[in-house]
């Protein structure tokens, strides 16, 4: 399809898509250009039009409109993705799936819960406080719940309860046909046929468009207890993590802030921590279990030089230690006035973490560049937030070449070009580099859910319209 006709039938598309929706559609500049472009330097395009949507049925018909003329479809969320998952770079519509926010059911009795893809990880727990329940996959952002199963999501709770892998039961999608699909029961195992749950997990919204997902859901636990402890090194900080999960401590939570991010969160979140790497630990359990599990750390840190590691059971106190760490791409942007953000992560097998860190530090000051590191270092996982001014060639050559080094240390030591982030169309010239022949087969899987290449294109292993 030539540039003319595809514009031709994206009108055509736009035209019999506002017949469905009304004023449900906007082609607005405004509206379209947040639609197309995530919080960081990756360039974005903006969609033709964007539907609001409040069905799975209307999302059925504008899948079915857009198949009819080969207009692409991208789903949309709450827009917290840091890859370019959502741009449009061959224009079509935006499904913008946020007004799909209503709770179907909640089963108490069986630990889980079915939404709409609308649906934000705080709306949920909010809603489940009240029956002592809670959903654990905490990736910082209040994100849909449509689009952390479509990307993958964990965060800072994964080391304890693991990512939406391992936390979605089933889903309800839009497939590229039209069809609606649900991929499972509510039960907790079965060997039924091909696994489409977690096929759709993590795809990006390049196999269907989910509308409603299947969760598991866990007990609040009778104590909480949340604290930081500093190091005298970043080395130090993952040889105590380490040491932890090789222990079979059950932490809940264990993020790696390096002295950086301190800096910003001291400015920016009000706090008075000592300016040096930092570990934020979370333990869940009985008073008594807490209690053992944060003296048996302090006893490790000590061990390598680390502490006082203090401690907080009040919510109150618990909620702002977090908080802060959930606003850490916030707070070290606002040291950074002028410059783009560039926000990347890789994953490595735990006991090569301390290494992978400390080189990364030591490439980042041999280049000069500011990188704030922080990581949910209980599974491996590290965030670098890349700075550079974009108006400066030279820093911006030196943050692709650190940025591809990063990823190919990580994928050196056995380790992943993204454990969470996910591939969209940022990290696609790393994807063959990281699974070599087996992305000739995720690209087979694609033709065979969407022949016609609308569903995301550009993303992930769907290259381009015409791959």
């Amino acid at each position: 399809m030539t540039t003319l006709e595809r514009r031709n039938s994206t009108t055509q598309a736009v035209a019999e898509i506002r017949s469905l929706l009304g004023d449900r559609l906007s082609v607005a500049a405004a509206v379209r250009e947040v639609h197309g472009k995530d919080q960081t330097w990756n360039p974005g395009a903006p969609p033709d039009a964007v539907a609001f949507v409040e069905r799975t049925e209307e999302v059925q018909k504008i899948v079915a409109v857009c198949g009819k003329y080969e207009t692409p479809v991208i789903a949309y969320g709450t827009g917290t993705s840091l890859e370019g998952h959502f741009t449009a770079p061959f224009g079509g519509i935006s499904i913008d799936l946020s007004r799909m926010d209503r709770i179907i059911e909640v089963n108490s009795g069986d630990l889980d819960c079915r939404v709409e893809a609308g649906v934000t990880r705080k709306q949920l727990n909010a809603h489940l406080r009240d029956q002592g329940l809670f959903f654990p996959v905490d990736p910082g952002a209040d994100a849909s719940l449509g689009g952390m199963a479509a990307t993958r999501a964990s965060g800072t709770n994964a080391v304890r309860y693991g990512t939406m892998r391992e936390n979605v039961l089933n889903l309800t999608a839009v497939m590229a046909n039209g069809e609606v699909i649900r991929t499972g029961s509510r039960a907790r195992k079965s060997s039924a046929g091909y696994d489409l749950t977690r096929l759709m997990v993590g795809s990006e919204g390049t196999l269907g468009i989910i509308t409603e997902v299947g969760l598991r859901l866990f007990g609040i636990p009778e104590s909480i207890v949340a604290g930081v402890c500093p190091f005298p090194s970043v080395e130090a900080c993952c040889n105590a993590t380490i040491q932890a999960i090789q222990m079979g401590l059950p932490v809940a939570r264990i993020e790696l802030v390096d002295a950086e991010h301190i800096r910003a969160f001291n400015a920016y979140s009000k706090l008075d921590l000592k300016v040096t790497p930092t570990l934020f630990l979370e333990f869940h359990g009985s008073e008594a279990s807490t209690r053992e599990q944060a003296e048996t750390f302090a006893g490790i840190a000590e061990e390598l030089g680390g502490g006082p590691f203090t401690w907080a059971s009040k919510e109150e106190d618990r909620q702002r230690l977090w908080q802060a760490r959930h606003d850490a791409f916030w707070a070290t942007k606002s040291l950074m006035p002028g410059k783009e953000a560039f926000a990347t992560d890789v994953c490595v097998p735990i006991s090569r973490l301390a290494e992978c860190v400390s080189e990364t530090q030591k490439d980042l000051a041999a280049n000069n560049l500011y990188g704030p590191i922080v990581g949910h270092v209980g599974d491996g996982n590290f965030h670098v937030v890349l700075f550079c001014d974009r108006g400066d060639p030279d820093e911006v050559k030196r943050v692709k070449e650190v940025y591809g080094r990063l990823i190919d240390r990580a994928l050196a030591m056995d380790g992943t070009s993204t454990g969470e982030h996910g591939i969209g169309a940022g990290k696609i010239a790393y994807l063959e580099r990281e699974h070599g022949a087996a992305v000739a087969y995720m690209r087979a899987v694609k033709r065979a859910f969407d022949p016609r290449n609308i569903l995301n294109p550009g993303k992930n292993a769907a290259i381009s319209l015409t791959q």
